[in-house]
């Protein structure tokens, strides 16, 4: 069941009506509003997690509350609008004050509900992408003295006298964006912004502002690539982006200009791009789901981000500087990795990289109380971690991997299930769609997304 509290505030009784109805058997908790003032009230009651708002109410219209709460403290969850004849001024200028999407009436409930859901999980990540950066600074130097890290230490020091483009290609929790900040700060660029691009949290219908920005009647909103002008730009997962962005982005990065949404004169781009993804482009450049000339623009410099089961000799130091790190930073008691635990853990195979064993870290030191790890309790910790597959009715095995990301581990989620469900079809994905509860449309863009082969699926036994 989903969760979250939602406002919806329409001046229509029936919309308000239909829609609390539709968000409650979703699982949601609703409040309804009739006007703005009943709005402003329960947003300071209730403080919902996302926000529906129609922009045309009798007394004070949806764009005008929309500004007052972005001018007043700023948007502190998704507001998502609701126009039966909204205009692309209206959506500009909206998009401009922070709104995350649109929705048009008469309303599409399953529309309703996914953008509701991607709105959410926006959020969600954004909360957490803030509060990882407020933990973790970037290491003076990427860590390990391992043959393949002094390598790509090398490499990374030439590359910070030049503005070459980059694309870093690893699993995920590699540490690429780690590095990527680190070549930043070792660049010419060091004293411009370093801005995160994460492709697949981007709302898609709204993408193109968000990454190119808007401006309207002289009202400004500078996008991503703008923000990043005189630093470094850093596509996080790159090989998420829709292909009709990743056609605009490759014409801006060749003029080396944007255009604004709603915009006539362009806007000159001085910026350092590192692209970053854990997919195989190549192989998605050569089924046609990557765009061909964007890939050879990025793949100026092609860097291998090692898997930390590739340089398992680097473990003990990187031991030993996370547990210095939380120590310090979050006062926990100092422990020591005896041989016999470094020698435990550099013969683990680490799915989950960097990230897994930064996290290994720190929960041994909250739950531990001897000056030294012991092997019993790395021993429970990995099997925690890591447990034993869970097995379906028809005998899927499914991993579940702590060391993931949350998007990361439901992507993994939902492509073991859709796979079984797609062959339990015989590979219909109209019989698919009514047996998940999704649109066609929508289910045909999540199987894209996830890389599932529908014909090749439906041949699996």
């Amino acid at each position: 069941m989903a969760s979250g509290h939602i406002l919806v505030v329409d001046d229509e009784p029936d919309i308000r009506s239909l829609v609390q109805d539709i968000l409650q058997d979703e699982g949601y908790q609703v409040s309804v509003a009739e006007n703005a003032a009943a709005a402003r009230e329960l947003r300071r009651q209730v403080r919902p997690d996302a926000i529906l708002l129609d922009i045309w109410m009798p007394d004070t219209d949806g764009i005008s509350l929309l500004r007052e709460w972005s001018e007043r403290g700023g948007l502190n969850c998704p507001v998502i609008m609701i126009s039966g004849h909204g205009t692309v001024e209206t959506a500009v200028e909206a998009t401009r004050l922070g709104a995350y999407d649109f929705v048009e009436k008469p309303l599409s409930l399953a529309k309703l509900l996914l953008t509701v859901e991607r709105a959410l999980e926006a959020s969600r990540l954004k909360r957490e992408n803030e509060g990882l950066k407020r933990q973790m600074p970037v290491p003076l130097e990427p860590v390990g003295s391992s043959r393949v890290m002094q390598a790509l230490r090398g490499q990374l020091e030439r590359m910070a006298g030049h503005d070459t483009w980059l694309l870093l290609n690893g699993e995920a929790g590699s540490g690429k964006e780690s590095l990527a900040r680190w070549l930043h700060e070792k660049s010419a660029r060091r004293s411009g912004p370093f801005v995160t691009v994460a492709s697949g949290s981007i709302a898609r219908d709204h993408a193109a502002q968000a990454l190119f920005g808007a401006e309207d009647n002289g009202t400004v909103q500078m996008g991503l690539l703008e923000q990043a002008n005189g630093g470094t730009l850093y596509l996080d997962e790159v090989a998420e982006l829709d292909p009709e962005m990743q056609l605009r982005l490759s014409s801006t990065l060749e003029r080396r200009a944007l255009i604004r949404c709603g915009g006539r004169e362009p806007v000159v781009l001085d910026l350092r791009v590192i692209a970053a993804t854990a997919q195989d482009l190549d192989n998605l450049v050569a089924v046609g789901r990557f765009r061909e000339e964007l890939y050879y623009q990025l793949k100026v410099v092609p860097l291998a981000v090692p898997a930390l089961r590739e340089r398992v000799e680097d473990v003990p130091e990187l031991l030993q500087y996370y547990a210095d790190f939380f120590s310090n930073r979050d006062k926990l008691p100092y422990r020591i990795f005896p041989v016999a635990v470094q020698n435990r853990l550099r013969n683990y195979g680490w799915p989950g990289n960097l990230r897994e064993l930064r996290n290994l870290v720190q929960r041994l030191l909250i739950l531990g109380a001897a000056p030294e790890v012991e092997l019993g309790e790395v021993e429970q910790a990995l099997s925690g971690s890591a447990p034993a597959p869970r097995t379906g009715a028809r005998g899927d095995g499914f991993d579940i991997d702590f060391g993931l990301s949350l998007r990361e581990a439901r992507e993994q989620f939902e492509r073991v299930y859709l796979l079984r469900q797609l062959q339990e079809t015989g590979g219909s994905v109209g019989k698919l769609a009514k047996l998940v509860g999704m649109e066609r449309t929508h289910l045909y863009r999540k199987l894209r997304d996830l890389g599932v082969d529908v014909k090749a699926s439906s041949r699996e036994d």
